[in-house]
């Protein structure tokens, strides 16, 4: 946009929109945890892909995205300081042949390193407490006994921390609000973007056989079409 070339093509169609889409994001606000959880008893953690294989080592590790370690560990510190005892931790945890290598590289396979929990999140006093459910596709719903865990605990306020905003976060987001909406629950599902983001692949990824991955464009897109969804969307969540 800063540019002195004349727009052309889809930036042209979409300028009007992408400087939206940029005031949107940067003008989300924090979110006090007493606004965002009246009733911690009913208040639940949802991570998803917080592991090695995407921070920290392998095929799909990413820089960026280990940038989310941090804020989340913060989070859940919070949280079980104020009576949050449901965490579920959703991670890759892939078959030896997983078809989904056919799209992306070989990640996370079970029993490896990569499908672990990163270490901050692994060594918190209250780790035991984590409900771990392992999937083998971006689903988190699919095989992975999600659906199951939400008929046997109510929960009223869904947070949703992980990784990547447009792929597996948003998936898990979306399924939370679409199965409370088919079912007519009031469920608030709440997204933090601190603790939420994506990888990035330039244009010149093509040279190696990958296809570009925009983050930051990307990042924006799916945080405003959760928000679209009626998914509350924050900035950060703060004592």
């Amino acid at each position: 946009m800063s540019s002195n070339l004349p727009l052309t093509g889809l930036q042209a169609r979409s300028a009007a929109f992408l400087d939206y889409l940029d005031q949107f994001v940067s003008g989300l606000k924090p979110a006090a945890w007493d606004e965002v959880s009246p009733d911690s008893a009913h208040t639940a953690i949802f991570a998803i892909d917080i592991v090695n294989g995407f921070c920290y080592e392998g095929n799909l590790a990413s820089p960026r995205i280990a940038r989310i370690v941090e804020p989340a560990v913060r989070l859940f510190t919070l949280a079980h300081a104020r009576g949050v005892r449901q965490f579920v931790l959703i991670q890759e945890w892939h078959h030896e042949h997983a078809t989904e290598f056919n799209a992306f590289p070989r990640h996370c396979v079970r029993n490896t390193r990569e499908a672990e929990s990163v270490p901050a999140i692994a060594a918190l006093s209250f780790a035991a407490e984590f409900v771990l459910l392992h999937k083998n596709s971006l689903s988190a719903a699919i095989g992975t006994g999600l659906d199951a865990w939400l008929e046997a605990h109510p929960v009223q306020t869904a947070i949703v921390v992980g990784d990547c905003t447009d792929l597996c976060t948003y998936n898990l987001a979306m399924h939370l609000r679409l199965r409370a909406n088919e079912r007519n629950e009031n469920l608030r599902v709440l997204v933090p973007a601190n603790c939420v983001d994506t990888y990035d692949l330039p244009v010149a990824a093509q040279q190696i056989g990958a296809l570009p991955h925009d983050a930051n464009l990307l990042h924006a897109v799916f945080l405003y079409h959760m928000h679209l969804n009626a998914i509350d969307v924050v900035r950060e969540i703060t004592d």
